[in-house]
């Protein structure tokens, strides 16, 4: 693997939840930190949902690594954000032999 272009400015967010005052929650999310990633996106598709369209695009994001436990280290139930792009991280795993990137498997989501 060579070295990664890191040319995207994200946020990594990671999801609270909060009493919605009708015995449920409502999710908000906080940033935890900002990272450089270089992003990759898969085939798209769509799917309908409670009579809303949804289009998914599955993306390789690569980050620089960070110890496991650390907060600076993406986790499965957070997300990466820019601009009113949301990508939700769905598993992350070294990229290398040499543990210096983390490639984040992600899912672009938006309703249409």
């Amino acid at each position: 693997m060579g070295v990664p272009n890191l040319s995207h400015r994200l946020e990594l967010q990671t999801p609270e939840r909060a009493p919605d005052g009708c015995g449920g929650h409502i999710t908000t999310w906080t940033t935890v930190g900002t990272v450089w990633a270089e992003i990759h996106a898969g085939r798209g598709r769509e799917r309908i949902r409670a009579a809303l369209t949804f289009s998914t695009v599955p993306c390789r994001i690569i980050v620089r690594a960070a110890p496991v436990g650390s907060l600076a280290r993406p986790r499965p139930e957070q997300r990466f954000r820019v601009g009113n792009q949301a990508f939700r991280i769905m598993s992350v795993a070294d990229s290398d032999v040499s543990s210096r990137y983390l490639t984040c498997m992600a899912e672009e989501e938006a309703v249409s």
